[in-house]
């Protein structure tokens, strides 16, 4: 790696181990209401200083799973499902929580993060993106802090790369060119903010409209606190609640090099702050769309490299202008064997690019998850729970499955198909207590 002399890597002292953890949340973090044989061990509260052992969580699925379950078509599955109701949840690796558990908290908080740990899941992820004086926080997107948090409403609205603009009667006259990017400020700035459910309304005439455009199938019930993370206190969470974790390195929305700061400074930051706070590589799962990220860390950090997931998606992995078919593999971007060839172990595709159906309703392998297999590719996928009601079909995540998914039951079968016919090794969801419940049933760790 090389790192210029005025990058902004040299603006932050990434060196210290010593990680000070903020006032999170009010009261302590031990959970209660489940069965508490659990494996953890004791408990610090972060409100006094940042967690040195394990904390004890008593974990719990909440009604959502019973929901899910209660709606599927009778059949064996459903059978087996309904037998697990009595069983005392676990933690398991299976189960991912994306973005913590956005299905009703603001992605990438303290609450959500909390939430998706007591929901079972046995990994946690952190989308990463960079501040203006290089620090590294959790976001979804370098430049999506509009959406997600509540900048529009404050001063630092000011900093945006397109800043909202409103005359002197507070009348909105761009809600559909706002863009307000991590890059724009500072961490210290980043932290005064507060989360929201991820949404705005380009067609509102105010700033409190434009805000206000969460999901009707979302809530807007815990979004009180929101209180936003670094890289940092991230990683000192899960490793308090013994969880393993998943960086993403999100695209930069800015011209690289940033004030100096390289693509490779970007790469190699992310890594490096994993091994100040003492983390096992095993325990990291370091992800990217962009494969020249992980080509990165297997050549520089092999280690880490090991781990490293490649994200795709359709539209990365079109080949030659050609539209993708899951089914046919003159249309992907890169074969399996290229992938592999590469020294990617793990990739991790949408569920639907992994799932086809016979035409009369039965959910199949497709020949990408086929392919994956034969090349010896670990696969993980993404996201459950990310949409409304399935009784039209589930909109993008399900694309093409109309004839098998037409009740939201059917999410359950949905997994089923994943873990037992494609065989991946992990399920990210946006409400991690679906697929935990499931893992726990069949015994998944």
């Amino acid at each position: 790696m090389t790192t210029s002399s005025n990058s902004l890597a040299s603006l932050r002292k990434i060196a210290h181990i010593t990680i000070a953890l903020p006032l999170l949340a009010a009261g302590t973090l031990m959970m209660t209401g489940c069965d508490e044989d659990n494996n953890d061990t004791t408990v610090d509260d972060p409100k006094l200083s940042t967690p040195t052992t394990e904390q004890k969580v008593a974990y719990s699925y909440g009604v959502r799973p019973f929901y899910l379950v209660d709606d599927m078509d009778a059949g064996p599955l459903k059978d087996e499902l309904l037998a697990c109701k009595s069983q005392t949840p676990s933690k398991t690796d299976f189960s991912i929580a994306h973005r913590g558990a956005p299905l009703q908290f603001p992605e990438h908080t303290y609450d959500g993060y909390m939430a998706a740990a007591r929901m079972g899941a046995g990994i946690l992820e952190c989308d990463v993106a960079f501040t203006n004086d290089g620090e590294l926080v959790c976001r979804h997107a370098q430049n999506d802090l509009h959406t997600t948090t509540n900048i529009v409403a404050t001063t630092l609205a000011n900093k945006c790369t397109v800043a909202p603009m409103v005359d002197t009667n507070g009348n909105l006259s761009n809600a559909a060119s706002i863009e307000c990017r991590t890059s724009d400020i500072s961490k210290d700035e980043f932290k005064s903010l507060t989360g929201k459910m991820d949404a705005a309304n380009t067609q509102a005439t105010t700033i409190a409209g434009y805000m206000n455009a969460t999901a009707p199938w979302r809530t807007d019930l815990y979004t009180q606190n929101g209180q936003l993370l670094t890289l940092e206190e991230h990683i000192a969470l899960a490793k308090s609640l013994g969880m393993k974790q998943t960086p993403e390195l999100k695209t930069p929305a800015v011209a690289m090099p940033f004030n100096g700061y390289s693509l490779d400074d970007y790469r190699q930051q992310l890594i490096d702050t994993y091994k100040a706070a003492g983390v096992s590589a095993d325990d990291v799962y370091a992800q990217s769309f962009n494969i020249e990220d992980v080509e990165y860390w297997i050549n520089n950090e092999p280690a880490f490299g090991a781990n490293a997931v490649y994200l795709v998606d359709d539209s990365n992995e079109t080949a030659d202008g050609r539209t993708f078919n899951k089914d046919d593999t003159t249309t992907w971007k890169h074969s399996m064997a290229e992938i592999k060839a590469k020294g990617i172990n793990i990739i991790a595709p949408p569920s639907w690019i992994l799932v086809t159906t016979d035409g009369n309703g039965k959910l199949l392998p497709s020949e990408y998850a086929k392919q994956a297999k034969a090349n010896g590719l670990d696969i993980i996928t993404w996201s459950l729970e990310r949409s409304g009601p399935l009784a039209s079909g589930g909109g993008w995540y399900y694309t093409g499955l109309d004839d098998a998914i037409n009740n939201d039951g059917d999410m359950m079968n949905y997994i089923d198909v994943l873990a037992q016919d494609v065989g991946v090794k992990g399920i990210f969801s946006d409400w991690p207590a679906t697929v935990s419940y499931y893992a726990n049933c069949k015994g998944l760790q």
